[in-house]
């Protein structure tokens, strides 16, 4: 892949507090890499608290709020995961909706660990091929959604995988579904 794949592209990252760190900074460096212009989208203005795990790691500035995001001004949208993130996400309606947005639309999404809590919110996942992390396997399968254990899965402009050490391959997926959606 050259390093103009995603050049002019706008990617969202769509993340609350809580979001687990590394699946917030290694897809947002990777389509970065690419050259990607990025933004994080939160529920509020000012920064979300990341986590490594259960332990408080870094914030990271916010550069705008879900409420005032258009998701037709972005290409793409990747959902980090994280236990408390996706649970954030669901409970608020315009984070919802800004998701729901990017499927009306027919644009690419990716979605890691925990981040599928949101995509049943916004009812997206009936009749896709989805992977998680496994304590999510009930409510995608409850949602409609045929849940599967691989470390990355591509359902038309759909990208999910299950956890950290997956990340090499979810971001190498991420990049190429974001440069050629259709693809």
């Amino acid at each position: 892949m050259s390093a103009m794949t995603l050049q002019g592209k706008r990617i969202a990252f769509l993340a609350a507090d809580g979001v687990e760190e590394v699946e917030y900074v290694q897809p947002r460096e990777a389509v970065e890499k690419a050259g990607a212009i990025v933004e994080l989208v939160s529920l509020k203005a000012g920064s979300v608290q990341s986590f490594n795990h259960l332990d408080q790691s870094k914030p990271y500035d916010v550069d705008v709020t879900v409420a005032d995001a258009d998701a037709g001004g972005y290409d793409a949208l990747v959902l980090p995961g994280g236990v408390a993130n996706p649970d954030f996400l669901r409970t608020d309606p315009d984070a919802v909706r800004f998701v729901r947005a990017f499927f009306d639309a027919g644009k690419p999404v990716g979605v890691i660990c925990h981040g599928p809590w949101t995509l049943i919110e916004a009812d997206v996942v009936r009749g896709r091929r989805i992977t998680s992390w496994p304590s999510l396997r009930t409510d995608l399968t409850n949602a409609g959604a045929t849940w599967v254990d691989e470390p990355c899965v591509t359902d038309g402009g759909l990208v999910s995988s299950r956890k950290p050490d997956d990340l090499p391959a979810f971001c190498a997926r991420i990049v190429e579904r974001f440069a050629n959606p259709a693809g």
